[in-house]
């Protein structure tokens, strides 16, 4: 099957949406590096079936190899733990097998989709995977997840749902795998990253300020910390 290089798509599955962020795959062009995006994957990466813990900082996607037909569904940020039935924090960082986590029926999905005709029919087993372990959201961590990752200040967050910043970090540790400072930081790289595609002329202050840096060393230091690039490193390869 002809694949594209990078095509998502929302969940088929209504019972889905407010959990999955997209279904994706793609035709690996090798070991791409991938970005701290505030979710959890799980991933057919062409010859195991792995979940992508939340990140911290930029890994390499680890692919076997170039022209792989890599295929995954994307849980939004507060939204894995409970897809996933473990705390988030347990898979920070972290790439493992699917049977590491749900045992053998993660070892039995391994096999079928291993098994499947093409992308389509693993892609649908792996939302359907999911669909069958839908557990109550935390709804407060999900409503606060938004915010931060508006750009709302984590202490303002707090407030409006009526927790201690301390008491929104256990939970955010549990359904993100990191606390809301930690996702805001994330968030707020991402918002460059798509602000610098929208706005291909913008230098770097005027992207950070959008974004809502302190300025461009601030931007800077971050992109630095998540990814190991310079700022203007990173948006040149992602524009």
């Amino acid at each position: 099957m002809s694949l594209v290089a990078y095509h998502e798509r929302p969940a088929a599955r209504p019972l889905l949406r407010d959990r999955v962020a997209c279904v994706w795959r793609h035709a690996a062009s090798g070991d791409a590096a991938v970005l701290p995006d505030g979710c959890m994957d799980v991933v057919w990466t062409g010859s195991r079936l792995l979940v992508a813990g939340p990140d911290t900082r930029a890994t390499r996607a680890g692919s076997p190899a170039p022209g792989a037909a890599v295929a995954g569904v994307r849980l939004r940020p507060g939204a894995g733990g409970a897809a996933l039935g473990v705390a988030a924090w347990e898979l920070r960082d972290t790439r493992v097998d699917l049977a590491d986590v749900w045992g053998r029926d993660g070892a039995e999905l391994t096999e079928r989709v291993a098994a499947a005709s093409g992308t389509a029919e693993r892609e649908a087993l792996l939302e359907d995977a999911v669909a069958a372990r839908v557990a109550p959201l935390d709804e407060l961590v999900v409503v606060a997840a938004a915010r931060v990752a508006r750009g709302e200040r984590v202490a303002d967050v707090a407030r409006e749902v009526a927790l201690s910043e301390r008491q929104l970090r256990r939970r955010f540790h549990d359904q993100v795998g990191y606390g809301p400072k930690t996702l805001g930081r994330v968030m707020r790289l991402q918002r460059v990253l798509r602000l610098a595609r929208a706005r291909p002329a913008a230098g770097l202050a005027e992207l950070a300020y959008a974004a809502g840096y302190a300025d461009q060393a601030h931007l800077s230091a971050d992109a630095r910390a998540l990814t190991g690039l310079t700022a203007r490193a990173l948006i040149a390869s992602r524009r």
